[in-house]
């Protein structure tokens, strides 16, 4: 009967489908520079070849959304255009396309594939492209969200408001470099928008310079970062928030959290001076964080989130305490001529920030820099004559905006020149970060802080799975200057922690091949692009495909609850909860053999939380899983009869 009322409930419930704008992408599509997959191989790193790191970036709004509606719901993350269209013959009353400025055009080809393959669709605009006037979407949507997104479309499909915290989704974002896997990161959705309202910023100006806490308290923060390591303990963070520490009650809060937690977090957040000049460096450190995104901007901006402390006080500090910078710099402020631009660049180049980024000072519909150009009739003349060509261009890698001294063409070379100087002169940004962690491992091993000695320990892991790159960096480096500097590095890094295994010489040659392989297939253009990336949320084909996990839902009589949850990638997490006996052992057995029978997941077996582990259970569990050991990973509990169940589960994960 329950299950009956639950096919009711679901058909009578909207099918919403959200996608991305299809691939392929990127420069050799017609595309512009910086359009594609991945921020760092596109934007950040760009200049850095082989040695760039790469990580595919989704569109992490879709997946928020879907995890907050009541809908049945489906994901498309880069789909081509033929695997768009059969996810349409599916379909759906509501589709929303996420897409931005630059790739309007290719939200145009979404939309007219919407059109002919599923005409009775209601289409959803969404994403920062929506900066563009009613005059110029409505032609292509039915609705345009210009919001935070849950909140819409719950109105839109008629579900009742929901308080924040939103039920945060499980996004992981594996890097890899030459090809090789090195760590996994989970992505922690904080906030939306940015007080600070600096003149080129749409992010700010999209949410009107308000800040929307998609968590509110630094403790539910902690708790979502608590769930990523219950997936990999050793897992890297990001925290999407515009300025994260400027709200310093939160940060705080948070970094409390962090320290009770005990454990050497790795997070990577995004502040700015200001925000940065209210705490103390090991502050910073005690909440975990080792990488920050900094506007650096420029000498003479003036932007109020650059007050506070002097810029290279700061990149210094967090560098000797093994925080990785990422400075981000704009070519082509009116103040700027070829030689400011290269003062400016040698001042940045000179505190050795681990990454760079350099942008064109642009003018992005909806913020002030843009209507203060329109007004004083400084804007490209192709924004009136060719309007699509304008927004195409609208990335950060085409100078719009006539400028007092230089032509576009000059501020573009200026642009590319800062990339490939920052390249030559203080090499790949993986040398960099080795080199900031063993400064960081350096200054914080002797702490008198027990928490900031387990981050030097943290440095320590970090360096010993470099240690494969050095032998490629030390080859193929960009000149002979950063080779040297790379073998130096190196042998400092075997000074302080040791010489590197026998296996560890192995994967340096193996680590050449594959850096060799990479360079091969960046030369050819080979490999490039990603594959379809495809979840769905509530949907009929989900409960068919969850029924084998779902059926171990529930309270058993013998006294003990199974929760069930599905994570990335590929994950089943089943936690176990009361006092587990025998028989409830035999049946919680029977019920996974049927489902790993059935299903490839993964499973991880959580046993953390039991209260009582009765006689006879663990080792019926141990046995009756032992053909399925390489599948499933089990939590244990932190205290009690520890010894006596990790001598059951040895051979398990």
């Amino acid at each position: 009967m329950t299950w009956t009322l639950t096919l009711i409930f679901y058909a009578l419930l909207k099918k919403v489908l959200l996608t991305s704008v299809c691939r392929p992408l990127g420069p050799r599509q017609g595309d512009a520079p910086s359009v594609g997959y991945e921020l760092l191989f596109g934007q950040v790193t760009r200049a850095q070849g082989l040695f760039s790191p790469r990580s595919h970036h989704v569109h992490f709004s879709l997946e928020y959304i879907a995890e907050n509606l009541e809908a049945p719901t489906t994901v498309l993350q880069y789909p081509s255009k033929e695997e768009l269209v059969r996810e349409l013959e599916r379909g759906y009353d509501v589709i929303g396309v996420s897409f931005l400025l630059a790739t309007l055009h290719r939200m145009k080809e979404v939309v007219a594939l919407i059109r002919k393959h599923s005409p009775r669709s209601q289409i959803v605009l969404g994403g920062y492209g929506t900066v563009l006037s009613d005059e110029a979407l409505r032609p292509f949507g039915d609705h345009i969200c210009r919001e935070e997104g849950v909140a819409f479309l719950r109105r839109l499909l008629g579900e009742p408001e929901i308080k924040m915290p939103y039920r945060h989704p499980m996004v992981v974002n594996p890097l890899r470099v030459f090809g090789l896997p090195v760590s996994r990161t989970g992505v922690v959705f904080a906030g939306l928008g940015c007080p600070s309202g600096c003149d080129f910023c749409c992010t700010s100006h999209f949410f009107k310079r308000k800040h929307i806490q998609l968590l509110p308290t630094g403790a539910d923060i902690y708790q979502v970062i608590e769930r990523y390591l219950e997936i990999d303990p050793r897992m890297a963070i990001i925290i999407i928030d515009e300025d994260f520490l400027l709200n310093r009650r939160r940060a705080l809060e948070f970094r409390d959290c962090v320290v009770r937690g005990g454990k050497a977090l790795s997070i990577f957040a995004f502040a700015s001076i200001r925000a940065i000049s209210q705490y103390a460096v090991t502050e910073i450190l005690e909440m975990g964080i080792d990488g920050l995104w900094i506007g650096y901007e420029g000498t003479r901006s003036g932007f109020p989130k650059q007050s506070g402390r002097p810029a290279a006080e700061v990149l210094t500090e967090f560098r000797e305490h093994g925080i990785n910078v990422l400075a981000s710099m704009i070519v082509g402020f009116p103040y700027q001529t070829p030689e400011i631009i290269e003062e400016e660049l040698s001042g940045l180049l000179a505190l050795r920030p681990g990454l760079t980024q350099f942008l064109i000072y642009g003018p992005v519909p909806g913020t002030p820099f843009h209507e203060r150009v329109v007004r004083e009739g400084l804007l490209d003349p192709t924004a009136v004559t060719d309007p699509d060509s304008f927004y195409r261009r609208g990335d950060g890698f085409s100078s719009l905006v006539k400028h007092p001294t230089m032509s576009p063409a000059e501020i573009e070379a200026a642009q590319r020149r800062c990339f490939e100087e920052d390249f030559q002169r203080l090499g790949p940004s993986i040398y960099r970060s080795v080199d900031s962690w063993l400064l960081g491992h350096l200054k914080l091993r002797e702490s008198p802080l027990s928490h900031l000695r387990r981050k030097a320990a943290r440095f320590t892991t970090e360096i010993r799975k470099a240690y494969p790159v050095f032998l490629a960096g030390k080859l193929l480096g960009p000149n002979a200057e950063v080779r040297r500097w790379i073998a130096d590095l190196e042998a400092r890094v075997h000074a302080t922690l040791g010489p590197p295994t026998l296996l560890e010489r192995c994967k340096s040659v193996a680590a050449l091949v594959m850096a060799l392989w990479t360079a091969l297939i960046l030369k050819l253009h080979l490999f490039q692009h990603p594959r379809l990336i495809r979840h769905t949320f509530r949907l009929q084909e989900d409960s068919g495909l969850a029924r084998a996990w779902r059926r171990l839902r529930g309270e058993h009589p013998a006294g003990h609850r199974v929760d069930v949850e599905r994570r990335p990638p590929a994950t089943v997490w089943i936690r176990v909860e009361g006092t587990l006996a025998g028989t409830g052992a035999g049946k919680l057995v029977a019920d996974l053999r049927r489902a790993l029978e059935r299903k490839k997941d993964q499973v991880v077996l959580d046993l953390a939380r039991l209260a009582e582990l009765k006689e006879g259970a663990a080792e019926r569990i141990s046995e009756g899983l032992r053909a399925y050991r390489d599948r499933i990973r089990v939590v244990l509990p932190k205290v009690g009869e520890i010894a006596a169940l990790a001598t059951f589960f040895g051979l398990y994960r």
